[in-house]
């Protein structure tokens, strides 16, 4: 018997390598509209909380709301068209969704990123997979991580329970919403946070390679 028949996966750090596109994306609008590039480990230390928040840490920190806006707006259309350029799985996450699958898991996708770019890259990535994959829509009233409007959606698709289920994502913000949620919390060390980063706010459950997913819905770990 399973201890967990759900698996609530967080996208950018946990199942894709999002960052080489995320960062491409993110300094071309620098570029173009005359702003500094920023470096790839700003960009990794800056995404996690959406893009919104991606562009206002990557501007200047002077900049106005409208500005901030404005940026916003060009890197959320640039990068729903340049979001499947060097963006991959992780290796081994293929076959563990497969053998999760296998046990009649049940698996979604929640994300800060903006939601037509997680359906984009969920059918792309993980077809028959994935049954269910919600990004970032505040303008439908549906709050971004931390909150835990996502995964309660996420939920209520699938048609299970917070007692069936387990977070796993790789940052301080899904651990955050795992704990808003009610889900126990996984965190990867191969995402965009380190583990004294992750330890800083407050995780606890640590994994190095993704099998080692299978002895959690067990309950062997």
């Amino acid at each position: 018997m399973l201890k967990y028949n759900t698996v609530i996966w967080d996208m950018d750090g946990t199942v894709l390598n999002t960052l080489d596109d995320l960062h491409t994306a993110m300094n071309h609008v620098l570029s173009v509209n005359s702003y500094p590039r920023i470096t790839k480990d700003e960009s990794r230390r800056y995404v996690g909380n959406g893009i919104r928040n991606y562009v206002k840490r990557a501007l200047p920190k002077d900049s106005s709301d409208e500005v901030i806006d404005k940026i916003f707006a060009e890197m959320n259309a640039y990068y729903k068209n340049h979001c499947e350029i060097k963006t991959a799985p992780y290796p081994g996450i293929l076959e563990i969704m497969q053998s999760l699958n296998d046990l009649n898991v049940s698996q979604a996708i929640v994300s800060n990123k903006p939601d037509a770019a997680v359906k984009i890259l969920t059918e792309k990535y993980f077809p028959g997979l994935i049954t269910v994959s919600i990004g970032e829509n505040e303008a439908e009233g549906i709050r971004k991580k931390p909150n835990p409007d996502e995964v309660i959606i996420a939920l209520k698709e699938l048609g299970k329970t917070k007692e069936d289920a387990v977070f796993i994502g790789d940052s301080e913000v899904d651990f955050k919403t795992a704990v808003n949620s009610g889900l126990p919390s996984v965190s990867v060390l191969w995402g965009f946070r380190t583990i004294e980063e992750l330890k800083n706010a407050g995780a606890g459950l640590f994994i190095n390679k993704p099998a080692e997913i299978l002895d959690i819905v067990k309950g062997n770990k």
